[in-house]
């Protein structure tokens, strides 16, 4: 994407935001663009990329509108599933319509947005500051968000991996389906860690 259309694509998103989105969501938006920007430059990702995906995340969690929602899950060809769950059908809405609406294919930034709420295996370093980001933004208060918010200055997969933990931990007690893309995430990102101290280990044995 060219600067100039990222510069446009900003100015257009920032009117939808303001026209769609509640004052809430608005500030919570903001609050995440300035988290990803922090752990983007801690970690080395492209910063334009974490602050598009950022500003995009909740761009369709429309506030008491799920009637709205329901009729993007259709028109844009999502599973039925989606229907009657704003939580979950947000972020998928969002990556669809803004791949047929906005013109935007990039897939990193792409799946950063679909899978901001849940995870998913295999995710690229963009995707989890995009997750971190949202679970740690300085609004989010409960029980280990300061934790979370040292860990992830410290290690963003351990982080991230940290956020899985709590989340599935969280869903479970209140007795919710657990989201399989979650679990997915959880395995996937132990095997990362596990794999990392294995080569960091074989290489001390080396010396």
């Amino acid at each position: 994407m060219s600067t100039d259309f990222i510069e446009q694509l900003k100015q257009k998103i920032e009117c939808w935001l303001a026209e769609n989105l509640d004052t809430k969501r608005q500030g919570h938006t903001r609050r995440v663009r300035e988290t990803a920007a922090h752990l983007a430059k801690r970690y080395g990702i492209d910063p334009e990329k974490a602050d598009l995906a950022a500003m995009m995340h909740d761009m369709y969690r429309f506030h008491g509108q799920q009637e709205r929602e329901d009729a993007l899950v259709d028109r844009l060809g999502l599973p039925a599933r989606y229907k009657g769950n704003l939580k979950l059908a947000h972020s998928k809405v969002a990556a669809a319509a803004l791949a047929a609406d906005w013109g935007i294919h990039d897939r990193e930034i792409l799946d950063a947005v679909a899978y901001h709420t849940t995870g998913r295996a295999g995710m690229r370093p963009l995707e989890k500051v995009v997750y971190l980001a949202d679970a740690i933004e300085p609004a989010r208060d409960y029980p280990g968000v300061d934790a979370l918010r040292q860990l992830a200055e410290e290690d963003l997969d351990r982080a991230c991996l940290a956020s899985l933990e709590s989340t599935l931990a969280f869903v479970r007690a209140g007795g919710e389906a657990v989201d399989q893309d979650t679990v997915r995430a959880r395995d996937s990102l132990k095997e990362e860690i596990n794999e990392h101290e294995r080569n960091v280990h074989a290489g001390g044995a080396g010396h």
